[in-house]
């Protein structure tokens, strides 16, 4: 491995691990974490948690304090009504781009949603929730705008944040969710894209409801 790679392995390790920390919730909003607990974690020096931290800091989910560490930023209810409402926008129109390529894309939804329904049969709402993700995003992504697919997937980082896998807490919500996947699926096998684009925007819009049902 070149040198150079050698920092930068740990500083992914640590944007990595502090990430998923901080999407799956095992690290809250306001907790402060320190640079010595943070390489205690992952087994690295402080120098690469520091350049980890900093990609975290870019991306909204944690602020730099000199001296102290990393404090995880909470979740203000106007970032969840500006994250949901940025998601409807995004996920509406790269649904109409993605029409003309709807069987191809109808076959690439597939593999995700036999995992949502193989994460549904094992009560694993983390897999269905990271499940229900790739699903949205393989739409985003069909649209070809690289642009709005990488926006698309900071929205839902910030998403998972807000507890997203509370969503899918019952088993009402997961067949609730499934069966709006599985009709998602169906409809690109259509020739209707107003019903396609209606269920889109139905579907995000109801997964919007829940999430600010279980928000604490």
């Amino acid at each position: 491995m070149d040198t150079d790679e050698v920092p930068r392995a740990a500083a992914d390790r640590v944007y990595a691990h502090v990430k998923t920390g901080i999407l799956d919730r095992s690290l809250p909003g306001g907790r402060l974490l320190t640079e010595g607990e943070i390489a205690g974690a992952v087994g690295v020096s402080r120098t690469p948690v520091r350049e980890g931290l900093l990609r975290l800091q870019a991306e909204g989910l944690v602020h730099l304090i000199p001296k102290r560490g990393a404090l995880v930023v909470p979740v203000s209810p106007a970032e969840v009504e500006d994250v949901l409402e940025a998601r409807e926008l995004v996920e509406v129109h790269t649904a109409a781009r993605a029409w003309p390529h709807r069987a191809q894309l109808a076959a690439e939804l597939e593999p995700w949603l036999q995992r949502m329904e193989a994460a549904a049969d094992a009560g694993d709402t983390w897999a269905f929730a990271t499940a229900d993700r790739a699903f949205h995003a393989t739409v985003v992504g069909a649209a070809g705008n690289a642009v709005l697919t990488a926006l698309h997937d900071s929205l839902r980082d910030r998403q998972m944040r807000m507890g997203v896998a509370n969503v899918h807490g019952s088993a009402e919500r997961v067949a609730l969710a499934l069966a709006d996947h599985h009709r998602l699926r169906e409809l690109l096998l259509g020739e209707d894209p107003q019903a396609w684009l209606d269920l889109v925007r139905s579907h995000v819009r109801a997964a919007a409801d829940r999430l600010r049902a279980v928000r604490p």
